[in-house]
């Protein structure tokens, strides 16, 4: 049996409205969950036919309780999609007061960043409380996290799009399945 914490904010987003969520993820899986009010979600993979679900729904849970809608976080029960949160915290050294301005940076004026290098990368963003969660390939998840660190270590936006347009022929290569 394994556990997994989420936000207790989050709690009701796992379960679904009348408990489909919850059905929909055990059912793809293969694998019973309870999930308690406190955001307590323990997963019970002692019967598990396939160890690797086991690991995918924790994916799946993590990625609900970052932010992810479910359906969108059911993309990590895919083979070659990955889940990676970034803490914020890491990038302010202590100063609290700049982490908004910070996942500002990310997010950009009218979300325009954000939606650059999710489109340019393929991947899914969350920004939910002090993380950025992503949801990715395996050639398009480090492109976008490298391009995330860039800005949260003070990288100017143009240097950023320049850098993600210059990974684009390298994406497009991985999407047609060939090995970088």
């Amino acid at each position: 049996m394994r556990s997994v914490r989420i936000p207790a904010d989050r709690v009701g987003t796992i379960i679904g409205t009348k408990g489909e969520t919850k059905r929909v993820l055990m059912r793809t899986a293969g694998i019973t969950i309870e999930v308690d009010t406190e955001g307590e979600v323990l997963i019970h993979d002692d019967k598990a036919k396939d160890p690797l679900k086991a690991l995918q729904l924790m994916d799946v849970i993590r990625a609900i309780g970052r932010g992810f809608s479910p359906e969108r976080a059911m993309r990590l029960f895919q083979d070659d999609e990955y889940f990676e949160i970034i803490d914020l915290k890491e990038f302010v050294s202590g100063r609290n007061n700049q982490l908004s301005r910070i996942r500002g940076r990310v997010i950009g004026q009218g979300g325009k960043t954000r939606a650059i290098i999710e489109d340019l990368t393929g991947i899914s963003m969350s920004i939910y409380g002090n993380t950025i969660a992503l949801i990715g390939s395996s050639a398009g998840l480090p492109v976008a996290k490298h391009a995330i660190e860039l800005l949260l270590n003070g990288s100017e936006h143009s240097t950023v799009y320049r850098y993600l347009e210059g990974q684009r022929p390298m994406l497009r290569i991985a999407e047609m399945g060939f090995d970088i």
